[in-house]
Formats: structure tokens, sequence, C-alpha cells
């Protein structure tokens, strides 16, 4: 009976051991391909041995926890520059952000393709750098028509994670030399909370920024040489690993040209018309002289319109203030001018306070030689007695016309001129009237008009002149000089 027992129990265990060795060369028929090789697992079977639940894969703990740092190698393409602002000092770009690193818990051999291209939702599964940037202002991120992210992991472990960015980024600027500076804005890349003993940021060796081919900026000019470089940060809390880039921008003149240089130029140049402009044409030349200083004084505010409020002194603010300084100028030439050629007033304004005196005099009954004595004393100095005669029909001649309002002739520059009006006779027209042609009164007052005339004619080739000068000066100084201090500077 036992016996018996034993033998049935070794029969089944035999059929067994033969059943099962069916059922493994039928499955291993179907798994194996037509090559002779294993069939792979599926995808979804993979990732969830891989980083799935039942994996033991944590997403909270980064590489090589509790060792050494994880090494992340950053690189970043640059598809838009641009809107580059001087009132808020930043600048505006659109970039794609790469980064590399290696998570041996993430390496594999049982899939057979040497990379995996995996959905952006995936990216809540594993463990990612905490990158921020430093000097940022303003961030988003594109999701149309999906997120722009990229997840990419290799067989040894290696991560590459990509994502579309637009970043406004603060750039503070120096504007002494506006509008013929270059100015130099910082990109830096630096980890929120991991120290330097958890995770380090470093350039990737070949083409860490790349920038597009079409690549233009309004004003300025992108420099090919960008200076990368470690930003070390030092917190209460840590020492925090930091990388940046700096980008060399040189603005282009083109625009300020034509809106500020030549319209600004263009009006002094109209200022100087007055200097050919009759010196009797008080309401051309103060008309013109007005108009200018006043279209300048609109050209200065224009230029600092879109200028931050700095304390230093700016190239454009130079040259605003020089050129509205010459037609200001300009309108106070024509003022000395007509000054110095009215200055012959007074010797007439002498001879009438004389002449009122000799009248009080002569209605209080004085008598009539001592009167004839006091009118010999008169600015011509004359004394014969015929000049006398000669000066007090002259007097009385001057108060008949003034009475009747007659038109007159007088002497003018040097020439004779016609007069004519509906009111009465000017002083000077009145006190030239009677006045024989070689009267000293004459040549006093064409002393003046001649000095008058001679500022005007120094005005015509010193005021050019002062401004060529000047415009020799301010263009090498900026273009030239500042611009050799500049470059040396801009070397890595």
């Amino acid at each position: 009976m036992f016996s018996l027992f034993w033998r049935i129990l070794l029969e089944l265990l035999l059929v067994w051991w033969m059943f099962e060795g069916v059922i493994r060369c039928v499955f291993s028929k179907e798994l194996k391909s037509p090559s002779g090789r294993a069939k792979p697992m599926s995808p979804s079977d993979f990732l969830d041995k891989l980083m799935g639940k039942t994996s033991g894969y944590d997403a909270r703990i980064r590489p090589n926890f509790k060792g050494p740092p994880v090494n992340v190698t950053c690189n970043i393409f640059i598809n838009s520059f641009g809107s580059i602002t001087e009132t808020t000092m930043d600048y505006r770009l659109n970039v794609f952000l790469r980064q590399q690193w290696n998570d041996p818990r993430l390496a594999y051999k049982e899939y057979p393709d040497d990379s995996l291209d995996l959905d952006p939702s995936m990216l809540d599964s594993i463990w990612k750098p905490d990158l921020f940037f430093a000097n940022e202002k303003g961030a988003n991120f594109h999701e149309v028509t999906t997120d722009n992210k990229l997840l990419r992991i290799f067989q040894n472990g290696n991560v590459l994670y990509s994502i579309r960015l637009t970043l406004i980024l603060s750039c503070p600027m120096d504007l002494k030399n506006f509008p013929m500076d270059i100015q130099t804005c910082t990109m830096q890349l630096e980890s929120f909370g991991y120290t330097m003993n958890d995770l380090i940021f470093q350039w990737l060796d070949e083409g860490p920024v790349q920038v597009a081919d079409d690549l233009t900026l309004p004003q300025f000019v992108l420099k090919e040489e960008k200076d990368l470089g470690y930003c070390t940060k030092h917190y209460n809390t840590g020492k925090f690993t930091c990388i940046e880039v700096k980008f060399h921008l040189e603005r282009q003149m083109g625009y300020y040209l034509i809106q500020m240089y030549i319209p600004s130029l263009l009006t002094v140049i109209l200022s100087w018309v007055s200097f050919w402009i009759n010196m009797d044409a008080a309401p051309a030349r103060v008309g013109l002289g007005i108009t200018t200083v006043l279209t300048m004084t609109t050209q200065s505010s224009g230029s600092r319109a879109s200028l931050p409020k700095v304390s230093y002194v700016k190239a454009i603010d130079i040259w605003m203030a020089v050129c509205l300084l010459f037609v200001f100028a300009a309108l106070l030439e024509y003022a000395a001018v007509n000054f110095v050629s009215r200055q012959h007033k007074e010797f007439f304004r002498l001879r009438r306070k004389l002449r009122e005196e000799q009248r009080y005099r002569a209605a209080s009954g004085q008598a009539g030689g001592a009167e004839t004595k006091n009118k010999s004393n008169n600015v011509t100095g004359s004394t014969p007695s015929r000049s006398t005669q000669r000066r007090c029909s002259a007097c009385a001649r001057e108060e008949q016309l003034a009475s009747q309002n007659q038109d007159m002739y007088f002497m003018g520059y040097g020439m004779d001129s016609c007069l004519s009006g509906d009111g009465p006779l000017s002083e000077a027209a009145a006190m030239f009237a009677g006045l024989p042609p070689g009267h000293v009164l004459f040549e006093i007052r064409r002393r003046f008009v001649e000095r008058a005339k001679r500022i005007d004619t120094i005005s015509r080739a010193v005021f050019p002149l002062s401004f060529l000068v000047f415009n020799v000066f301010y263009w090498v100084t900026y273009k030239v000089l500042r611009n050799e201090d500049i470059h040396p500077a801009l070397q890595p």
C-alpha cells in the first residue's frame, strides 16, 4: 500500500515535468522573433518597470543621493532677441534651454533602442534640477499647441531635458555714450535649493550658446563673442552653483541720425541765416531766432523721452545742449547788433535835452546874446555864427515837419533812403533832416552802424567754424576714443 502511493506520486511528478517542458517550449517560440531573439516587452511595461510605482524610483531624491554632486550640463539656443528697453533697463528673448545629467536609476538594457523620447507628462515622474534665472524680471512657458518640452532618456542613464521659454531679464545699462554705446547684458542660471554639495551647473563644451541664423535686432547688433563664466553665489543658506553668459550689444545710430542729429544740425544752420538778414528787419531776425530756440528745446525734450532719468550726462545730452547754445547765441547776437546800432541815439537825446533847456531859458527872458552863446554849445561843437543860424533853422524845420507829418529823406548807412509814414517822424529822421551832409552827427551814426555790421560779418565765420570744431571733437571722442576704451574691456 505504501509503495503504491509513492509509485502514483512519482508518475504524477513525471507527467507534470513533461507538461511543463511542453509549455516552456510553446512560450519560448511565441516570445522569439523570426530572427531567433527574444521579443521585447511593450513600452508601457518597460516604463512601469523603469520609473513606475513598482520600480522603486523616487523623484524626490536626487541621483547619487548622499554621494558626489550631480553635474548638469547646460546650453541654450536663442530663437529671438529683442525689445531692449532703456527706460526699464531689461531685454526680452526667446530661448530653448537644454539640460543634461546622469541618473543611474534610469539606465536600462531591456529595451533595444539607444534612447527614448518620452511625453512631457513623464517629467513629473523623474528628478529634475531646480534651475532658475537669477536676473529674471518675467518669464512664461509655451503651451501652443502642446507643452514645448522635450524629455529623452539614454541607455546609460543620461537625461536630456529641453524647454522653450520667453524671458525678460534685467540688464543694467551705462548710457554715458548713448546713442553710440555698447551694452553688456547677462543671463545667470542658478540653483535655488541645492547647494554645490548636491548640484553643479556647467556649460556644454561645444556650442554652449547658439543663435538662430536669421536673428536680427532693430537697433542693436549682437556680437559673436559671448563671455561664458561662473557666478557662484554665497548666501546665508549656503553656496549655490551659478553660470552666466554675457551678450555684447552694439547700438546702431541710423535711427538717431535721422530723428535727432540731422534735424538739430539743420536747425543750427538755419539760425545762421539771421546773420545775412538786414539788421533793420527786426521782426524777421527775432522771429527766426525764437523759432530755432523753441525747435531745439522740443527736440531736446523728445530725445530724453525714451531714456531713464539718470544722474550723469549722456552723449546725446551734450549734443543737444551745444546745439541749443548755438541757436540761443545767434539770437543774442542780434540783440548785440541792435544795441550797438542804436548807440548814436544817445547823442540825439543829449541834443534834445540841450534844446529844451535853451527854450526854457528863452521863455524866462534871458538876453539874446546869452541865448545865442548857449545855443552855440551844441553837440556839433561849432562856434561860427553862420553854423548857429543853420542849426536854429534845422530845429525850426524839424518842428514844422513833425507837425505836418510830411515825408522826408535822410541819410542811412552811408546812402540815401526814403521813409514815409502816417505818424510823426522819428527823432533820428527829424534830427538828420536839417543837417548838412558832412555834419559830425552823420559820422557818429555811421561809425556805430559799421560796428554793428562788423558783428554780423564776424559771426558769419565764427559760428560755423566753432560748430565745426565742436563736431570734430565730439565725433572723435565718442566714436573713436570711447570705443577704443570699451573694446579692450570686452575681451574675455
